[in-house]
């Protein structure tokens, strides 16, 4: 029976014990992984910190839990509107966005109603 030596997918060192591992240690299996996963862990850490952004954006706008505030403001803090993590839509219509529990609704004349979810 021929028994290949098999190396470590990472650093390339003989690899010993089970048959089926592909890393030497755990710092070759976390560093592999990390290399793999760099593109997605890189939209996902920019999409947290624009939601971050965004929710402290509307808590510092909206100190009374409701607020009403024109959209030029909430764009010159540097709001993106398309970053929510939900959306509540009312048996009217009304379409509510939230960041967290921090929300707003679309109002007239450029204006938007900031509101916190208790």
């Amino acid at each position: 029976m021929i028994v290949e030596n098999k190396v470590c997918l990472e650093c390339g060192e003989t690899i010993q014990g089970r048959i089926d591992k592909k890393f030497c240690s755990d710092y070759c299996r976390n560093s592999y992984n990390n290399k793999v996963n760099v593109e997605s862990k890189k939209l996902i850490r920019n999409t947290n910190n624009r939601l971050r952004k965004n929710y402290k954006i509307l808590t510092e706008l909206n100190h009374s839990g409701k607020t009403k505030v024109m959209k030029i403001k909430l764009l010159d803090a540097g709001f993106i509107f398309n970053y929510f993590t939900s959306l509540y839509i009312t048996k009217t219509g009304n379409r509510y966005y939230y960041v967290y529990d921090q929300g707003y609704l679309k109002l007239e004349n450029d204006y938007y109603l900031l509101i916190k979810k208790d």
